[in-house]
């Protein structure tokens, strides 16, 4: 009995320490980790879109919105669960609009003349859990074709489409609202791993992403498993709680259900 009080005190740490670990990727101090770029066309400063303020107490990262630009990790991630805690302003300047670009890969610009390549887990009200191709990249994703005959909505059990560039369609709209209302902290989670992702809106999953790609320029999907992560600036004001990242071995089978 001795010895396996023993041996299980020098296996205890291990077990411990094997425990994934959270990476927080605001700080709640300053943005060192990431990179800006703004439009060449806009007067805006850095400092005046991307920040971090005081809120009664709270360490937050303010994003303006006012014109269209990209808060970037200066790594890239692969196999990961991230959490966003956020919520809208008050200033709204087209529409309370923003994103989180996964994958990001290439420069800046290739979206939209502001963004990354990348996968979009859309954030703009109503539309809070879409998923957007920009840029050049590639997905496949269960969905149906709505009675416009041009737009598509995810379905669990829906026909595999492609989406990307040159395609029937670069956006797939996300199962259901579960957006707070406006004023509330509203929590997303992003399952990444291997060609696979899941966006989980507020607990519900809203879109799961198959087969992740880029686009080549001869039409050739080459695969994509990981990139730096944008948020956008895009509309309107939001603040950011926290955004943590945890590496991942698989997506929970839960989510598929």
């Amino acid at each position: 009995m001795r010895k396996l009080l023993v041996l299980f005190t020098l296996v205890l740490p291990l077990v411990v320490q094997s425990k994934p670990k959270v990476e927080k990727l605001f700080n709640e101090k300053n943005l060192s980790n990431w990179e800006i770029y703004i439009a060449p066309s806009t007067s805006e400063t850095k400092d005046a879109l991307f920040s971090v303020v005081q809120v009664n107490g709270e360490s937050l990262l303010h994003i303006s919105g006012e014109v269209n630009a990209s808060l970037a990790t200066k790594k890239e991630y692969e196999n990961y669960h991230l959490r966003l805690v956020f919520k809208w302003g008050e200033k709204v300047f087209k529409q309370f609009n923003s994103g989180i670009l996964y994958h990001s890969y290439g420069p800046f610009g290739e979206g939209l003349g502001v963004w990354m390549s990348s996968h979009e887990f859309q954030l703009c009200t109503a539309k809070m859990g879409d998923s957007y191709c920009m840029g050049n990249s590639f997905f496949e994703i269960p969905a149906a074709k709505q009675p416009d005959g041009k737009s598509f909505r995810y379905a669990k059990d829906g026909t595999k489409s492609q989406f990307g560039v040159n395609l029937p369609g670069k956006n797939c709209m996300k199962l259901a609202d579960q957006e707070k209302p406006a004023g509330e902290w509203n929590i997303v989670d992003l399952y990444c791993f291997d060609r696979t992702s899941v966006h989980v809106v507020n607990g519900v999953v809203n879109m799961i992403n198959y087969n992740s790609g880029r686009i080549e320029k001869d039409g050739s999907v080459l695969p994509l498993t990981k990139g730096k992560i944008q948020l956008q600036s895009e509309g309107g004001e939001l603040y950011v709680k926290s955004i943590t990242l945890e590496k991942i071995k698989q997506i929970p089978a839960e989510l598929f259900k």
